[in-house]
């Protein structure tokens, strides 16, 4: 059974920088993909990013491009969130989210698209 962990959540200032990791286990496959997602109180959940694991395709939305960056450790079966450059607006609860087999073009897969996902990990930027 696939399971998807989020950590590194935190309270952090203005123009600080945080990692969020998400870490699989129980998946067999190659042909994934992966996502970053946020949801704050009152708002849709919206994706920040993703990523095409065998074809090593990212696409970041415009809200955090240039300020966050993905990365991986593909021994540890885990993904990271770089982010800087943190604004008040990017207060949120935090998801990642795996598919298997997805390819898309353009931007990130719409959130119902995923199915496996993580507990969310909180971020909190204060002004």
């Amino acid at each position: 059974q696939v399971q998807v962990v989020e950590s590194g959540g935190g309270l952090v200032q203005a123009g600080g920088s945080l990692r969020l990791s998400c870490t699989v286990s129980g998946l067999y496959s190659d042909d994934y993909a992966m996502g970053w997602f946020r949801q704050a109180p009152g708002k849709e959940r919206e994706g920040i990013s993703c990523i095409n694991w065998s074809a090593r395709l990212t696409y970041y939305e415009d809200p955090v491009k240039g300020r966050f960056t993905m990365s991986r450790d593909n021994a540890k079966n885990t993904l990271f969130l770089q982010m800087n450059s943190l604004k008040p607006e990017d207060t949120a609860m935090y998801y990642c989210a795996l598919e298997v087999g997805m390819t898309w073009g353009g931007r990130c897969p719409h959130a119902s698209l995923f199915t496996y996902w993580g507990q969310g990990t909180q971020v909190t930027v204060s002004s």
